[in-house]
């Protein structure tokens, strides 16, 4: 019940911030703060629920790789990379890692595979340049969202190609 909670939580804040992000190319701290108590909450009932904590500790652990990932992009590409996004990350790291480390990491690639393919398709069509700010929140979403669905067999199947699994 946590878990479904939980995730239709992100669902809904997906979508906002994604349709905020295009719109203003802000990813409001009203909205994305919050969403750190209450995955922890969701989060942290569903482990207790299951009998998981690993996978809130697992999660946190997530969070804060993720947030450090993008927080170091954000200070070394000088405007590429807004704050927005580094806190969004944290929020996606805390989902991603309570699914697991295979979810995370599809997750966060995702989002970068995705953000590169519209930024060459515009770039492609004319419609930017190399020094056009792209709204990057979608794009995290995204990713996070294929690594929810997708994570787990995608990392499995990866790994199996390298002879791992």
């Amino acid at each position: 019940m946590f878990v479904l909670a939980a995730f239709l939580f992100l669902a809904a804040v997906s979508v906002t911030l994604a349709l905020i992000d295009l719109d203003t190319r802000t990813l409001p701290n009203r909205i994305v703060m919050p969403s750190y108590l209450t995955g922890f909450v969701l989060l942290g009932g569903a482990a207790v629920t299951g009998g998981n904590a690993n996978a809130l500790l697992r999660g946190s652990i997530a969070l804060a790789i993720l947030f450090a990932v993008y927080l170091t992009l954000a200070l070394i590409s000088k405007g590429g990379m807004g704050f927005g996004d580094v806190k969004l990350a944290g929020v996606l790291g805390l989902f991603l890692g309570y699914l697991g480390w295979g979810e995370l990491i599809v997750g966060g690639f995702a989002a970068f595979l995705l953000g590169g393919l519209f930024g060459i398709g515009l770039l492609l069509t004319r419609r930017a340049s190399r020094k056009s700010g792209i709204p990057f929140g979608p794009w995290m979403l995204a990713g996070a969202w294929i690594g929810i669905l997708f994570g787990r067999p995608l990392w499995n199947g990866y790994l199996s190609i390298l002879g791992f699994a």
